[in-house]
């Protein structure tokens, strides 16, 4: 095993007083101050003896004193006048970006006249009681066509086995109304109702069968289409239908 070995440090002295270099010391500035007091009293006393030249001497050191400053002034001048441009040319503002001319938009016609209102219903509510068995079968279909039904047709006639205007309901199902173009006074019964009921569901197939009336139903027409599952619109859901306040016969 090596064992380190560690070198002695050897003590920084600091240098002894010397009376010989201080005493040197003080004769060199002694000899400097008298030769610079006896070149100016030689120098007085040259001017006062010639004081011509003495003036001319001194002119002259007076104007290179003067034109040190401005030989100084003019080499930073031109230092001065580029960091003036550059600050100039970094303090200028940024263009803004050019804009964008946008189209003005089509203004609308104001004394355009508004859109003509159309009613939807194909009749007056108060003429269905004025019309003949025809002419409401029509008027019923043209409910069924506005409110959506497809494939509506009348065939009301002698033979038509209880149904008389037949569509397709806008959910799919197969629509069969018949209708009874009644005055105020004489009430859709319950024969009717069951000749219409014998019909409905098994010649013409449908899911959802109705009888609407100008008039009303007896109260035993009505148990028996509950019994059968066949809706009763009289004259006042009939309104409601047309005028749209009141529920269509498949809703």
């Amino acid at each position: 095993m090596v064992t380190p070995i560690r070198r002695p440090r050897t003590p920084r002295r600091r240098p002894a007083f010397s009376l010989r270099q201080l005493s040197v010391s003080f004769g060199v500035l002694a000899i400097g101050v008298t030769g610079v007091g006896l070149t100016l009293r030689k120098a007085v006393a040259a001017a006062g003896a010639h004081p011509g030249p003495a003036v001319v001497v001194g002119l002259v050191v007076i104007m290179a004193l003067a034109v040190l400053p401005h030989r100084r002034a003019a080499r930073t001048a031109p230092h001065a006048r580029t960091s003036a441009a550059s600050v100039t040319v970094a303090g200028e503002p940024v263009p803004a970006p050019p804009v964008e001319e946008v189209a003005p938009s089509p203004v609308e016609d104001i004394d355009a006249p508004p859109p003509e209102y159309v009613d939807p219903r194909p009749v007056e509510l108060d003429d269905y009681t004025e019309m003949d068995a025809d002419a409401f079968e029509e008027a019923v279909a043209g409910l069924c066509e506005r409110d959506g039904c497809a494939e509506v047709q009348v065939v009301g006639g002698a033979n038509d086995l209880g149904a008389d205007v037949v569509a397709v309901a806008p959910d799919g199902r197969s629509l069969v109304i018949q209708c009874k173009r009644y005055c105020a006074d004489n009430k859709v019964g319950s024969q009717d109702l069951q000749r219409f009921g014998g019909t409905c569901f098994t010649v013409h197939g449908a899911d959802v069968a109705a009888v609407v009336t100008t008039s009303a139903f007896t109260e035993p027409a009505r148990e028996y289409a509950d019994r059968c599952g066949i809706l009763c619109f009289d004259h006042d859901d009939l309104v409601g239908w047309a005028s749209g306040t009141g529920p269509a016969p498949w809703e």
